[in-house]
């Protein structure tokens, strides 16, 4: 199986053998464009390039093996594609926050949010696809009036391999047009916005075969023509299904350019102040509860590149900084960092919060940043982890992956914080291993998820964190909290 995963800082690409070992595993960068404050664009193209560079690396490994795809990659993000299947510009991202009026637009001609909510599951935020498609007709508008198939960067990688233009509901639910309870587009957004459905993409499962690669796409990635290519699913919910939680009472935290708590429900739950979100998952009627973290491990690589030059280019930088953070105690001598360097999803629905540090003084070194910032994104985890306890969740542990789980002092700094045992994986690998079991599943490999997962997935043994380790976060914690009403920005203020 071919994994692959559209990611906002790289294209990952995994080959899964049929015990669920990985046998190879390639990274081709991206770049990130912000030609405002507050805005994020890549270009589609870029994406589709880092695919073929990847795909063909993987296949010079694995020459002929390659029996299936599967596909994910970042949410939210637009790709807006005209009547020829061109690009017309650069996709906004999920971190963008420019349409604010946009979102406003929505709530007022749906009927205010509560209604949204009951449509979507979600309220209008900027980093949601469908204020995005109204900034395209507010801002652009010969490019709106181009206009003809809007897809998600996952779906887009696909439609270059096959020709086919499909979603399935983990990523569909995501755009803010999309019924997660029914599992279909809702015509009453589209029509209360005045979109037309055509725009969208037909919606297919997870595990279906919803294309199979082109003679065209062959011959630029060394695939076989016609290896069928599944629906896949949303980063987050590959990542998930790639962990093993797949079912109610578990709970993932993630560290990836962003950072997600997430929890699977039986049924589409809904925070009725609408602090975390409500998607689909992978798995068939299932859900998940989810908050996001706009910058966990994007704050921290700004934190290294900015605060560390001396490390630059060293290949274990993010593990001597680590290290020079645990010769320091837990709340970093008084020093807090906010991690809203995007403005911030869950709890806060801010874009206009910001980061920074405070409480410094001349007793400290960056060995106290270095551990504000691990702190600091583990702070706001735990906020998304307490909503989730407060609408009913009861995770007796949580599982880890991502960057942060890769660490021993992080996974033990988790652990303390989150005041619940933490466990790793024996999978690193994140959505692409998830996407790669789908596509196990889509051709008969397994016979469900839960026989994927059953037979490739073991979790590490639980990692603890003593009482007085935990209590000893509870006022830093305290602090980071106290701290959102500083960060805010007012422009001109």
């Amino acid at each position: 199986m071919l994994g692959l995963d559209i990611g906002t800082s790289a294209v990952k690409a995994i080959a899964v053998d049929s015990a669920g070992q990985v046998s190879a595993a390639v990274s081709v960068p991206l770049s990130l464009d912000t030609p405002e404050p507050g805005w994020a664009e890549q270009q589609p193209d870029d994406w589709w390039q880092a695919s073929v560079a990847a795909i063909r690396q993987i296949v010079e490994r694995r020459p002929g093996a390659i029996e299936a795809i599967g596909v994910t990659g970042q949410m939210h993000s637009s790709v807006f594609l005209d009547r020829s299947g061109l690009v017309i510009r650069p996709a906004l991202l999920w971190c963008d926050g420019r349409t604010r009026s946009e979102c406003l637009e929505i709530e007022q001609r749906i009927g205010g949010e509560d209604r949204l909510a009951s449509l979507t599951g979600n309220p209008a935020l900027e980093g949601f696809t469908l204020p995005k498609v109204l900034w395209l007709r507010h801002h652009e508008p010969a490019a709106f009036h181009r206009l003809a198939t809007i897809l998600l960067p996952k779906d887009f990688v696909r439609y270059r391999l096959t020709g086919d233009l499909a979603t399935e509901p983990s990523d569909a639910s995501g755009t803010l047009m999309f019924d997660p309870a029914a599992g279909q587009w809702s015509a009453e957004v589209c029509a209360a916005l005045g979109l037309a459905p055509s725009l969208l993409p037909n919606i297919g499962r997870s595990a279906d075969i919803l294309g199979r690669v082109s003679s065209a796409a062959a011959s630029v990635t060394g695939l076989r023509a016609g290896t069928p290519v599944v629906g896949g699913g949303a980063d987050n919910a590959c990542g998930a299904l790639g962990v093993g939680a797949i079912r109610p009472g578990q709970v993932v935290a993630s560290w990836g350019t962003s950072g997600t708590i997430l929890a699977p429900t039986s049924a589409p739950v809904v925070d009725p102040n609408l602090r975390v979100h409500t998607f689909c998952h992978v798995i068939p009627e299932t859900w998940y509860l989810m908050g996001v973290v706009l910058s966990a491990g994007a704050a921290w690589s700004w934190y290294r590149d900015r605060f560390a030059p001396d490390l630059a280019g060293l290949a274990d930088s993010d593990a001597r900084l680590t290290a020079e953070a645990a010769t320091v105690p837990a709340g970093a001598l008084g020093v807090t960092f906010l991690p809203y360097l995007q403005g911030e999803r869950t709890p806060h629905r801010d874009t206009a919060a910001r980061g920074g540090f405070f409480g410094l003084t001349l007793a400290h070194s960056r060995a106290h940043l270095s551990r504000a910032v691990l702190e600091g994104i583990a702070f706001a985890l735990k906020d998304s982890l307490e909503l989730i306890r407060e609408l009913g969740g009861s995770p007796a542990e949580v599982l880890l992956t991502g960057g942060g789980a890769k660490s021993p002092f992080i996974r033990q700094l988790e652990a303390a914080i989150f005041g619940l045992p933490v466990r790793a994986t024996n999978r690193e690998e994140g959505p692409a291993y998830g996407a790669a079991l789908l596509a196990a599943v889509g051709i008969g490999w397994y016979p469900d998820c839960a026989g994927a997962v059953s037979a490739s997935v073991t979790h590490q043994p639980a990692l603890t964190a003593a009482p007085e380790e935990c209590r000893g976060y509870l006022d830093p914690y305290r602090r980071f909290r106290a701290g959102y009403q500083r960060s805010r920005w007012t422009p001109n203020a």
